[in-house]
């Protein structure tokens, strides 16, 4: 059902990967994105080598198929990628960066057999990063919540990144949570999707209960492209809802870093290793996960414009079911009969 150059490439039954997103996509939700079928992808974000080590070990205790890992190329310290190629995950993907400048990784990574995808937002960058190495191209459209660094729709960008790479597997990202989604991403041209504001809301998420609530209850037109949430991570693109804070700091005149309503204002805590709790402050580049405490209010509720059609907690196995079978459904009824 649905198999296509993707689920070849990565050894995977259907289609579908699950976004690694920073904070809240650790081994419990791969590892049950995986089960179904799909691929589960670690956020390594803000990892060190021992705790990548570690997540990628939890997540190989759960599943005994393929996941990825993710790797965000402004946060990859000291030894991570060697601890990606020691670990050996199915896959890892890059994202936020110059493909030239990882040529030595990607071959690191390949050399340990482990398929390296390239997460951008612009064919040019694509055609580098197949020039570099890369197995796989995602293609992330401007709609798409987290972090995203094209200014392209996914209906334009998944075609014009097609034609310019010829065969080599793509997968479309940005504003798909559904199998309607997969099945107009098929049509334009990928061999799969990448969705991550669907996967928040999924069981397994690490996204705090209420961050999940609050994207049952989001609309598209609530969610904003901005480079508000900066703390931890300056002037880098971002699409979050339009919260409390975002609304003040839209009526203080949008006032820039440093001058903005509450800036420094206690946001949270997280746990550390050593027991102690690290203070987050308002703007900062973190999403509120279900083991950070306090108000919250003040972080990223990062979310894409799919956010619309997120109406429900499910878990992340269910999702995968639905998503492809609703897909199935749709090129099997709707559009084969009409090719005549």
């Amino acid at each position: 059902m649905l198999r296509t150059r993707l689920c070849e490439l990565l050894g995977i039954e259907y289609p579908v990967i699950s976004a690694g997103m920073g904070a809240v996509a650790l081994a419990r939700l791969a590892a049950a994105v995986s089960e179904a079928g799909g691929m589960g992808t670690i956020g390594l974000a803000a990892m060190g080598a021992d705790a990548a080590r570690a997540e990628i070990r939890a997540a190989r205790e759960l599943t005994a198929r393929p996941f990825g890992v993710n790797l965000l190329i402004p946060f990859i310290g000291p030894g991570l990628i060697d601890a990606v190629i020691a670990e050996r995950p199915a896959a890892a993907t890059f994202f936020w960066g110059a493909p030239d400048d990882f040529r030595d990784a990607i071959g690191g990574l390949k050399a340990a057999g482990i398929k390296v995808l390239w997460q951008c937002g612009a064919a040019d960058e694509a055609c580098a990063a197949v020039a570099a190495g890369a197995d796989a191209i995602i293609a992330q459209g401007i709609e798409a919540g987290g972090h995203v660094r094209g200014s392209v729709t996914t209906l334009a960008l998944v075609p014009e990144i097609r034609d310019a790479i010829g065969a080599v597997p793509m997968a479309a990202a940005g504003g798909i949570a559904d199998g309607r989604g997969l099945a107009a991403a098929l049509a334009l041209g990928a061999d799969g999707v990448v969705m991550g504001t669907r996967f928040v809301a999924a069981g397994e998420s690490a996204a705090h209960p209420r961050y999940k609530q609050r994207l049952l209850r989001a609309h598209a037109s609530e969610t904003t492209h901005t480079k508000l949430y900066d703390i931890g991570w300056p002037d880098a693109a971002h699409r979050v809802l339009r919260t409390a804070v975002v609304e003040e700091w839209e009526r203080a005149g949008r006032p820039a870093t440093g001058a903005r309503p509450g800036e420094g204002a206690a946001a949270g805590t997280m746990p550390r290793r050593d027991g102690i709790a690290s203070p987050l402050v308002r703007y900062s580049v973190m999403p509120p996960a279900e083991y950070m405490e306090g108000d919250l209010e003040g972080l990223a509720f990062y979310a894409g414009e799919s956010v619309s059609l997120v109406r429900e907690i499910l878990p992340s196995g269910e999702i995968v079911r639905r998503v492809v079978a609703e897909a199935a459904a749709i090129i099997a009824r709707r559009l084969a009969p009409l090719a005549g």
